[in-house]
């Protein structure tokens, strides 16, 4: 399953906890968009209305073949399909001071359904945000240290 869109930013921001699949509710034309790449989750987030989830954020752009007359809006909230026990896991770990649920990756699974993976993240501080760069940059030293032995 190869990944149409990743929200690296979240990797950097938050501490991924829990992965989840979640289905997304999508017009046809937002689907065809998706399919050619034009979405972008940079700052995208997850938030319970009702007891509902919505992605708010995400933009899907409209794409220019198809219909003009029909254009939604690209930036509206979109519903996400998820089981009871996942929402109610996800609602009593949100109350928790630090916790949100962020979008990590949307793709098309093996019955071409367009599925997006939230993640349970915990916001890193400065500190760590500080630590994990530099552990970024040693494995790449080490890497290119590597390549250079053989």
């Amino acid at each position: 399953m190869k990944a149409v869109a990743t929200n690296k930013k979240a990797y950097h921001d938050f501490e991924i906890e829990e992965k989840l699949e979640a289905g997304l509710v999508l017009s046809g034309s937002e689907v065809k968009a998706i399919r050619a790449g034009r979405v972008n989750l940079k700052d995208s987030f997850v938030k319970f209305i009702k007891g509902e989830p919505f992605v708010f954020g995400m933009h899907i752009s409209h794409l220019d073949s198809a219909n003009p007359h029909f254009k939604p809006d690209e930036k509206r909230p979109r519903k996400l399909l998820l089981h009871k026990k996942q929402i109610d896991k996800l609602l009593g770990k949100t109350s928790q001071k630090g916790y949100t649920v962020v979008p990590l990756r949307l793709y098309f699974n093996n019955k071409n359904l367009a599925k997006l993976e939230i993640g349970l993240a915990k916001g890193k501080s400065l500190h760590d945000k500080r630590e994990s760069i530099k552990k970024k940059m040693l494995e790449r030293e080490a890497r290119a240290a590597m390549k250079d032995y053989r």
